[in-house]
């Protein structure tokens, strides 16, 4: 693969809002330290996301020492949000797998209900090395993931964002491109590779740490909202389904799963292992 790095790295604290792009992070064994800890639900407890409410992505989230987050959006103020004391919790429907979290602080739900102009509130996962084991027909045992969509870390190309961006040139809808990777709400983003490398990879290394690929990422509505207006198009779903259909899902990245802890950094080598 050359001298193929790591390009860039991606944290978001609570899930579908905006997050942060550090030089270095702490892989933990569910994610990235920090990442995608908290989660907005809703009045019956199911996930609330940019799939439902894409003005989520105008809304960011910065990590705080200590767990906490501090919240912005357009016309509210900004509000800091502790990480809640150990207490009851409240089950979490995470696409139909319930998942017990604590509820942040009453001014947490009243901020973030709203800005979305809706009854939602926030929950933060306290102890993620037992709340939520990955999918079994894709895990080992004991591997557990936070409230990614289903696994630790997603990885990306540079190549393979480069190859699908030549393709919606030379589509139905060329004015939607080319497309950002911030699309995609990747973790971690690999230079220097040739397009689609990925699909073949069985394990690789960041640096030091090693990651196991658990399977392809099936590509959601969420990939065709902007993550700086959030206005929805039809891109990248309509090129995917054309050039990069598998089975039913439609693939842009991969699904990665620790096998080691460690600090990954931007600039670290990218080694293919199997």
């Amino acid at each position: 693969m050359g001298m193929a790095e790591l390009q860039s790295i991606h944290v978001h604290p609570v899930k579908s809002l905006r997050g942060f792009s550090p030089r270095e992070a702490v892989v933990e064994p569910w994610g990235l330290a920090g990442d995608r800890r908290w989660v907005l639900i809703d009045d019956g407890g199911e996930v609330v996301t940019q799939r439902v409410k894409p003005r989520l992505a105008l809304a960011a989230a910065e990590p705080l020492p200590g767990g906490g987050v501090r919240l912005s959006a357009p016309g509210l103020p900004p509000l800091t949000v502790p990480v809640p004391e150990p207490g009851a919790t409240v089950p979490v429907d995470i696409f139909g797998t319930k998942v017990e979290a604590v509820l942040a602080a009453e001014a947490a739900h009243a901020w973030c209900g709203a800005y979305l102009e809706a009854d939602v509130r926030l929950a933060h996962m306290d102890d993620p090395a037992s709340r939520r084991p990955i999918d079994p027909d894709h895990a080992l045992p004991g591997e557990t993931v936070s409230f990614a969509d289903g696994y630790p870390l997603l990885v990306t190309t540079q190549a393979s964002l480069d190859a699908l961006n030549s393709l919606i040139a030379r589509g139905e809808h060329p004015d939607e491109g080319p497309l950002p990777m911030n699309r995609f709400r990747p973790n971690v983003v690999v230079r220097s590779t040739p397009a689609w490398a990925e699909d073949d990879w069985e394990r690789i290394a960041i640096g030091e740490v090693e990651f196991r690929v658990a399977k392809t990422c099936g590509r959601c509505v969420v990939t065709t909202t902007d993550q700086v207006t959030a206005e929805r198009g039809r891109e990248p779903l309509r090129t995917l389904a054309r050039h990069r259909r598998f089975g039913s899902r439609l693939v842009f990245g991969q699904n990665l799963v620790p096998r080691s802890p460690g600090t990954i950094r931007v600039g670290d080598p990218v080694r293919v292992l199997g």
